[in-house]
């Protein structure tokens, strides 16, 4: 759990698109040493495209990005594989765009065999029976990865259906 909190030196709403501003998926915070992105993907959407940060400081992209990547991300992986945010083309879209691009699952390299779910669907009470999805994450450049101390996620913190994240670095 956090011990402090900074404050960022500015934030951005939008991806500098009028279009799409106003629809509140990209809040970009710069910090002293990294920039922190949280943002919101539709299912089967094109994905945020990488933003020239990263020439000047580490990039955190952080929120729902509606997509199950491995099959350990998923309660079901055989009955969902047609389900969107868990076909092959969106898993395939999150590795070509970016972690194959130079951003790693904070998550799934701190934790590699552990089933943490971060979404539960409100019908026939998937979050109690742990039928869930991760579907939120900490995506962080390969330049800050080493200094990811703990991601973790909170399944028992309710009020949505889906749950908080965390992110502790040691800079």
């Amino acid at each position: 759990m956090p011990q402090g909190k900074i404050k960022p030196l500015s934030v951005r709403y939008g991806l500098g698109i009028s279009d799409h501003d106003s629809e509140g998926r990209l809040l970009t915070a710069e910090f002293e040493s990294f920039y922190l992105l949280s943002g919101y993907v539709p299912n089967s959407g094109d994905g945020l495209k990488r933003l020239e940060l990263e020439k000047s400081k580490p990039v955190i992209l952080t929120g729902d990005l509606n997509c199950a990547h491995q099959e350990i991300d998923i309660h079901d992986p055989a009955g969902n594989r047609r389900s969107a945010g868990f076909t092959d083309e969106e898993r395939q879209s999150l590795e070509k765009n970016f972690l194959s691009k130079g951003f790693v699952d904070s998550f799934r390299k701190q934790h590699p065999g552990v089933v943490g779910y971060t979404y539960w669907g409100y019908r026939n009470g998937c979050r109690k029976s742990n039928k869930g999805w991760r579907l939120d994450y900490f995506l962080v450049s390969e330049s800050i990865a080493d200094k990811v101390h703990d991601s973790y996620i909170l399944p028992d913190i309710g009020g949505s259906d889906h749950c908080p994240i965390g992110l502790v670095l040691k800079l």
